[in-house]
């Protein structure tokens, strides 16, 4: 016999208190005196009282949950080529291959893990979608149909579906704004940070014949970035490059394969060094070069951007400009939030403060630390 869905009245009635309280238990803890909490707390475990999220969205018009989009970087064919039958409970093999890539992103793993420390110290959920495929479009819709407000980076939906979202929902990017768009961004000093990064290059290093591996061309921080490198290239006198030598897709395997090109065409006999637009592609690049006996940076330097733990236990432990991801997250959810209660709110763009790493990947330094 299926006994009774025990609900908020059976809840607020056993535990001696309003409805009120118990709707505030769920949505703020803290709010609650540390007793009432624990006397509610005990009787929703006694009666396995589970709130529901539609009927509090009905009664607040709010989910209660803000949504998180990004793009894919993995590779999905291969991902479902993978057997999913339980085999053997322990194997032991001889790992030959030292490069196996997951398609992880660690940048966006760390802009996630700041976005869900926002939306729980506002009482908000997160609710993640990555769009891809044939299915990308209703994928989106689906997410933008549970949540309150919208957080994306930069390639995840595409522009005219991103408008039409913001129609009705708060929509905050991170990455930097392109031309003529109405969002809230939040990003990282992309241009400064390379500059920096560059110059330090040229005067501490004496380096003068650097490429750029850049990242998709639909990228706007990959764009900044490039554009921060050929800043400072203009500024020290030097040949500035129309366009990178190269670009991948920002991850580690994308990396790779511009390493195996470069090096097949030749294309590095000449040159000083290699600033990447992001830390997975210059580990990526890393891995070949090490592969093909050149040594960094006695050979060829080579430099990241993101700070990704990664890039601090990579042989050579790579140089790199360090931007906030966590950070990034939690902005980007406090404008959500911001634009929840000031709808009218001229957008805003907050860029945040990056520090250049100076590691092995660039040789000693000369400047003091």
């Amino acid at each position: 016999m299926v006994e009774k869905t025990p609900t908020v009245y059976d809840v607020a009635e056993m535990a001696g208190v309003s409805i009120a309280t118990v709707s505030r238990y769920f949505r703020n803890p803290a709010a609650v005196r540390e007793t009432t909490r624990e006397r509610v707390r005990e009787v929703v475990r006694e009666l396995g009282y589970v709130p529901s999220g539609s009927a509090r969205g009905l009664a607040a018009r709010r989910t209660g949950t803000i949504g998180v989009c990004f793009p894919s970087f993995d590779d999905v064919a291969r991902i479902d080529a993978r057997r999913l039958e339980s085999g053997p409970p322990v194997q032991v093999r001889v790992d030959a291959d030292a490069h196996v890539d997951t398609g992880s992103d660690l940048y966006i793993a760390e802009v996630v893990r700041g976005t869900e420390i926002e939306a729980w110290r506002h009482g908000f959920a997160v609710m993640i979608a990555v769009p891809r495929g044939a299915a990308a479009h209703n994928v989106v819709e689906g997410l933008a149909g549970r949540v309150d407000g919208l957080v994306t980076l930069a390639r995840a939906i595409d522009a005219d579906q991103l408008g039409h979202i913001a129609r009705r929902l708060p929509v905050v990017v991170v990455a930097g704004p392109r031309e003529g768009d109405v969002y809230d961004h939040v990003t990282a000093n992309n241009h400064g940070g390379m500059v920096a990064l560059t110059d330090h290059l040229i005067a501490d290093h004496r380096l003068t014949r650097l490429e750029f591996v850049g990242g998709p061309e639909d990228s706007p921080d990959a764009q900044t970035r490039f554009e921060g490198f050929t800043e400072a290239m203009l500024l020290a006198g030097l040949g500035v490059p129309e366009r990178p030598i190269s670009r991948s897709d920002f991850t580690r395997a994308g990396g790779r394969e511009t390493g195996r090109r470069l090096l097949a065409e030749g294309l590095l006999e000449d040159l000083d060094g290699l600033v990447c637009a992001n830390d997975q592609s210059a580990l990526g690049v890393l891995d070949e070069l090490t592969a093909a006996g050149l040594r960094v940076p006695q050979d060829l330097v080579v430099t990241g951007f993101d700070g990704i733990e990664a890039s601090n236990v990579s042989t050579p432990r790579l140089t790199t400009v360090r931007q906030p991801m966590v950070e990034l997250g939690r902005l980007a959810v406090a404008q959500v939030l911001h634009r929840l209660n000031e709808p009218m709110a001229e957008p805003t763009t907050r860029v945040l403060p990056v520090e250049v790493l100076l590691r092995d990947s660039c040789g000693p330094h000369r400047r003091p630390a």
